[in-house]
Order: C-alpha cells, then sequence, then structure tokens
C-alpha cells in the first residue's frame, strides 16, 4: 500500500502540465481517473503508437489512471460530474479560466457544492492579472519565464531548452500545492480552490539562482548566476571525448589543480575562496577546459575520482535504458498489453525500498461504466447516459 491510497483524484486536464501532475498521484498509490471529452486528450495522437489513440506522449504521462468519457458541454455530463465529484478529494484541470463557468464548474460555486474538494485549477497565467485566461504551452512559458532569454546569454541566441520545463516542473509544483491543501483540510475539514499558473511558477523556478543581485533593494549585483551563465560551464572536452566536472569547493579545486600537474594556480588569488572564484569564473572555467583537454576522458575519471572531485562521463540518451546503475536499482519496467508490450522508466522514489509498480494508460473512456457504477449510477442512468451521447455524436 502506497502513500496516496484511498485518495480519489478527477483529472480533467490534457496535454503535458496537468496529466504529468495527476500521474504522479496515480505512482503513488491514488485512483485516478482520466476524463475526457469525447474526442480524447490530443496527445493520444502524438508520437507513434501500437494502436490509435494510444500513442508516445500520452503514454508518458497518463499510466495508472482509469479513463471515462463525459460531455462536460451538456447538462447531463454535468450533472454526471458532480455525482462523482461528491465522493472524490481533488479535481484538477487545465481549462481556461473564463471557459469554467460554462461547463458548469464555477470555481466559486464549485467549491461551495462540494466544501471537502480540492479543486486545482492548472493555468498559463495567475487569472487575476493582465494575462490571465491567456492559452500558454510549454514554448510560451519558455520564452515569456527568462528560459529563452537565458538560452540566449549562454549560447549567444534565444531557444528553448530541448525538454517540456515549463509542464514538467509546473506539474510536479502543481502536486506539491494540492497535497497542501489535503493536509490543511485534514485539519480544517474544508478544501478549496488552488491556483497553480505556469508563467509564475517558471519565473520562480528561474529566480531562485537568477535573482542573484537583485534579493537587495538597491540592487548589489546583476540578475543571473554567473557560475551557470559561465560559457565554459558544459562538458569538457578531453582527448578523446568528454567529462563532466564539478568542482565547486576549495578542496575539489585543490584536488583538480592537483591531479593536473598545474599547482601553480593554487595560490592565484583570483581562485582562493567561492566568492572570488564566482567572480572570475570565466577564468577559473576556461583555465580548467585548457587542461583537461590534454588526456582522455578515462584518465580524468580515474585522477579526479582519486581527489574526491564529482565528475562523470557525458552518458548518451541511448545509453540510459542500459546502464548498469538503472538496470541495477530496477529502473525500467516492461508493462504486457493486447497490443503489445510497453516499457517505462519506473517511478523514480522508493517507499520503504520498494518502488510503486506502473501500469497501462486507459484507452478513451475505458473504464466509463465502472466508474459511474461506483457513484451510484443504476444500469439505467448509465444507458440513457451513454445513449444521449452517441446520440449527438451521430
Amino acid at each position: 500500500m502506497f502513500p496516496l491510497h484511498g485518495l480519489k483524484v478527477i483529472d480533467l486536464s490534457s496535454v503535458i502540465f496537468g496529466p504529468y501532475c495527476a500521474q504522479w498521484f496515480a505512482d503513488l498509490g491514488a485512483d485516478v481517473v482520466k476524463l475526457e471529452a469525447p474526442e480524447g486528450d490530443s496527445t493520444r495522437q502524438t508520437g507513434p503508437g501500437l494502436e490509435p489513440g494510444m500513442a508516445a506522449l500520452f503514454l508518458g504521462s497518463n499510466r495508472g489512471k482509469r479513463g471515462l468519457v463525459l460531455d462536460l458541454k451538456t447538462a447531463d455530463g454535468q450533472a454526471a460530474l458532480h455525482r462523482l465529484l461528491e465522493t472524490a478529494d481533488v479535481l484538477l484541470h487545465s481549462i481556461r479560466p473564463q471557459k469554467l463557468a460554462g461547463l458548469g464548474l464555477d470555481p466559486a460555486a464549485t467549491c461551495a457544492r462540494h466544501p471537502r474538494l480540492v479543486f486545482a485549477g492548472m493555468h498559463g497565467f495567475g487569472a487575476a492579472g493582465p494575462y490571465g485566461g491567456l492559452p500558454a504551452y510549454d514554448d510560451v512559458i519558455q520564452g515569456m519565464s527568462g528560459i529563452a532569454d537565458l538560452m540566449s546569454q549562454s549560447t549567444g541566441s534565444p531557444r528553448y531548452m530541448p525538454t517540456i520545463i515549463a509542464d514538467k516542473v509546473s506539474g510536479l509544483t502543481a502536486g506539491l500545492a494540492i497535497l497542501a491543501a489535503i493536509v490543511r483540510r485534514q485539519t480544517t475539514g474544508k478544501g478549496g480552490f488552488v491556483e497553480i499558473p505556469m508563467f509564475e511558477t517558471l519565473v520562480a523556478f528561474n529566480f531562485v539562482e537568477h535573482f542573484y543581485g537583485h534579493h537587495f533593494d538597491p540592487p548589489l549585483g546583476p540578475l543571473g548566476y554567473p557560475r551557470v551563465m559561465a560559457p565554459w560551464r558544459r562538458p569538457l572536452a578531453t582527448a578523446d571525448g568528454h567529462v563532466c566536472m564539478m568542482a565547486y569547493t576549495d578542496a575539489h579545486w585543490r584536488g583538480f589543480f592537483t591531479v593536473a600537474d598545474a599547482a601553480q594556480h593554487l595560490d592565484d588569488p583570483r581562485f582562493a575562496s567561492i566568492s572570488t572564484r564566482t567572480t572570475h569564473i570565466d577564468a577559473i572555467y576556461g583555465l580548467a577546459g585548457d587542461l583537461v583537454r590534454h588526456r582522455t576522458t578515462a584518465d580524468w575519471l580515474k585522477l579526479l575520482e582519486a581527489a574526491q572531485v564529482p565528475c562523470a562521463p557525458v552518458i548518451p540518451l541511448d545509453a540510459l535504458e542500459t546502464d548498469p546503475h538503472l538496470a541495477a536499482t530496477g529502473f525500467f519496467t516492461r508493462i504486457d498489453t493486447p497490443a503489445g508490450p510497453l516499457r517505462y522508466p519506473g517511478v523514480p522514489v522508493l517507499f520503504d525500498g520498494e518502488r510503486p509498480a506502473v501500469s497501462a494508460p486507459p484507452h478513451l473512456g475505458e473504464h466509463t461504466e465502472q466508474i459511474l457504477a461506483e457513484a451510484g449510477f443504476t444500469p439505467e442512468d448509465i444507458a440513457a447516459l451513454l445513449a444521449s451521447r452517441a446520440a449527438r455524436q451521430a
């Protein structure tokens, strides 16, 4: 039994931000219902797949859920959802705020009707600001939150990080916020509305280190943490490849300069402390790059490990599935389905030494009748609801 066993979550979200958050709840033991419109989540069509509607991007953020289809543009669909919410703990959505009332999900009215419900709005922007209600995807938020500018300062041209970082960081932040609201409900008996805006989340994420001198009024320095902005902060070229070296403390740099046969730099006042090294980060990283290129990667790994300087090889994406550490910890898993086997990276956290198991994502509406029956719908109710939906689609 994993930590969130017994928690009921309705996932009324699409693409990655909300589904990734909800997948974490499923991974940790919650009963997560993936509620989709009749046309389904767009990611069902994104990437390769063994069968229609079960494409790679959908598989990556919807495992372990049950599938339900309701048309919330109709009165009977809205009524059915509110019956489900009578016993649900969490409803999360990624619908733009101005569209909620038309779907019968005005936040104030919904929270009043279901006072124990944690209602999580996963928005692009805080609803109270001038950007509130604008559409937002990962690329948009990367561009607006400083990510693209940081890449420009680092590489010379604005670009996005080659991962959907805004969706995933915001999804993790949403999970934390939702769990905090659940803990609050344990002491107050009341749920409430939680808003998680992507834009504000990514600005906060960026400014952990990059607010830097602007923590002070007036500023004591520029925006941007110099160490991570340095052009030489990258895997260093060796005689036959690259090595990742993270010399940080005084001891690390003493160890590096010693094994690099460059002890003369130990007395350089620019490199005497973390403070002075941060000021002269381009110089020390450039020097390290010049020294590293004269030996092989294997040599450097051996020397740096002996000197207790954190280091590693560059592991390409296509080597991770056979990485010996991930193999030894049982990280990857295989799921057999009627359409064929699926492979997954596992849940990264362990509970009492055990990794939560994962199961396949649902087909569109796969568990509709089961979920409605659990909510008290009679067979006649279910048949009428399904017939009404079929008639509208005809």
